[in-house]
């Protein structure tokens, strides 16, 4: 990695770059939170590449000229279009210190080794700092910007970031106007919440949770799902998720005894389909049979795009959940995209096969997008998203306050006397129901594993935020991982089962290399850990038939990867 420095460290007035060049905000009083890393300084973390730089332009900025917007996607047009970007972050913490600011460039030939980093220290204080493009040494092999980095010195501090581009002369772009805050609780407001009502559905399940809350009996109340889910975009993500702050909102109208009967699971899981949520589901959710949730929502319409069996698993897991024999209530939440795309019309079709209440971020927020203040217009994009994936605090509390009017609406409506029907004809397919979770620490039932060379743990994996928790927790850490110094022999398994799911770790470090799948003998796959390029939880179908019989797994390092790592982080199947 080439990192440069600054040849003149005398922080340079903005004021003549303001009156004198356009710019325009990539983040703009932006909360930013201190996340621990597996190695370096708690940071956060803002990713640039692929389209992303373009869509946050579009999106801050309020860039609309397409050949502007053309130079961010690379290296070299980033150059010529930006001057100088000015940094100004402030914080409230005594003792805060400087905040670095980070520049990553990704590269050419090792993607994040070979391009230029620049660090600049910033003070807290909101004072705006200049870093021109001109006064460092950048890379040769530089590539794409990647990402931007805040580096704290302390975990869990929070503080508020702004990011401008400073545009060289030949380039300008409009000045675009700062919205007003956003109107919590205005008749305006209420009304856009209402629209995310999709279906109030059977209320029997729901209805129970909420009497048995009101009676003072212990109530829990659950959340699996994607980033959303585990609270990106909020800050602090523990308490500011849709998740908690929905879970409070329950707490409060039906709890007694200022809600301490009610409690709360969030098991979230950035980057991952319900493809590998309803292989955790026992150990996230359940906690391998010591919690019984009475409800649980579903969050997946903007991660199943990875599902191989697309609905398959996103039915199965709605019917594990709703076959449990505590009937839990299960609704199903439709979060979006900055694009305004999401899996609604795939997955929707399971809550209406089943008559399940679902809540639509979608319905609620798009059509708003698209007005004027006069016309309209609650919040803005620019309000409601944290990046292009992910919701700002604001846009949390607005998912928590279409979760809540779900929660008034169904105590206000008379209990359905009659259950929800969920023994018929899978409108998607069951296959998955019964999935369970196989790795080096769980293995009822019992098959034979050949470790081979896979003998050592891995312990950098991913790590999320468990339930109320501000400290992360590894996912998946009972696992086999092949090294450079472990030797070259397959990970044998031999099992008896219908389907075989496995997981295995992506990762961006060079270190890790290609696996080969054999079944029965039979080449299926061929699996690279840098497809995704980041560590977390990948799940692949190996097989699945009608009848459970006995099969031959073997993983085998792909030629010339012999010296590279993989990780195989367990496996999920059915019998």
């Amino acid at each position: 990695m080439t990192e440069s420095r600054l040849i003149n460290n005398d922080f340079k007035s903005p004021k003549n770059l303001v009156v004198k060049r356009d710019s325009f905000f990539v983040m703009f009083e932006k909360v930013i939170e201190a996340t621990p890393r597996n190695e370096g300084k708690p940071s956060q973390e803002i990713y640039l590449d692929g389209e992303r730089l373009k869509s946050i332009a579009r999106l801050v900025g309020g860039v609309k000229d397409e050949d502007i917007l053309t130079l961010l996607d690379d290296c070299k047009g980033f150059r010529k279009l930006v001057h100088s970007i000015g940094i100004v972050i402030k914080t409230d913490a005594e003792n805060a210190g400087k905040i670095n600011f980070i520049l990553h460039n990704y590269g050419k030939q090792n993607k994040y080794e070979t391009g230029t980093l620049l660090r600049i220290a910033c003070p807290t204080d909101g004072t705006e700092t200049i870093l021109e493009l001109g006064d460092f040494q950048w890379s040769l092999d530089d590539d794409v910007p990647g990402k931007f980095a805040f580096e704290f010195n302390h975990t869990g501090e929070l503080a508020l970031a702004s990011v401008k581009f400073y545009l060289h002369d030949d380039y300008k772009v409009p000045e675009i106007p700062m919205e007003p805050p956003v109107a919590f609780g205005s008749k305006g407001y209420q009304t856009m919440i209402n629209k995310s009502l999709l279906r109030k559905g059977n209320n029997h399940r729901l209805k129970a949770a909420i009497e048995k809350a009101e009676r003072g009996d212990d109530v829990t109340i659950a959340y699996i799902g994607g980033s959303i889910t585990q609270g990106a975009g909020a800050k602090p993500i523990h308490t500011h998720c849709y998740a908690y702050q929905s879970y409070l909102k329950f707490r409060e109208m039906f709890g007694k005894d200022d809600g301490e009967n009610v409690h709360f699971i969030k098991a979230g899981v950035g980057g991952t389909p319900s493809e590998l949520g309803m292989i955790r589901y026992e150990r996230d959710i359940l906690r391998n049979g010591k919690v019984e949730p009475d409800i649980v929502i579903v969050e997946f319409a903007v991660n199943d795009a990875g599902d191989e069996t697309e609905g398959v698993c996103y039915e199965s897991l709605c019917l594990k959940i709703l076959s449990s024999k505590n009937k839990p209530a299960v609704i199903l939440l439709f979060s979006v995209f900055e694009n305004d795309w999401n899996l609604q019309d795939r997955l929707s079709p399971v809550g209406k096969h089943y008559d399940l209440p679902m809540v639509s971020v979608k319905d609620a927020v798009v059509e708003q997008f698209r007005l004027t203040k006069e016309e309209g217009n609650i919040i803005t994009k620019r309000q409601f998203f944290y990046d292009i994936y992910h919701p700002t605090n604001d846009g949390h509390t607005v998912m928590a306050d279409c979760l809540a009017y779900l929660f008034s609406e169904t105590k206000k409506s008379r209990k359905d006397q009659v259950d929800i029907e969920i023994d018929k004809t899978p409108v998607i397919g069951n296959g998955f129901k019964a999935v369970q979770l196989l790795d080096r620490k769980d293995n009822t039932i019992n098959a034979t594993i050949n470790m081979g060379s896979y003998y050592e743990l891995d312990a950098d994996l991913q790590m999320v935020e468990m339930d109320a928790n501000p400290f992360v927790t590894p996912q998946f850490p009972n696992n086999w991982m092949h090294t450079a110094a472990s030797g070259n022999e397959s990970f044998k398994i031999t099992i008896n089962s219908k389907s075989l799911i496995l997981i295995f770790k992506d990762s961006g470090s060079s270190e890790f290399g290609i696996a080969d799948i054999f079944v029965d003998g039979q080449h299926i796959k061929t699996l690279d850990p840098h497809e995704v390029n980041w560590t977390h939880c990948n799940a692949v179908i190996l097989y699945q038939e009608n009848i459970s019989r006995e099969h031959q797994i073997e993983i085998k390092m792909a030629a010339e990867h012999e010296v590279k790592c993989f990780t195989i982080l367990g496996f999920g199947y059915t019998l």
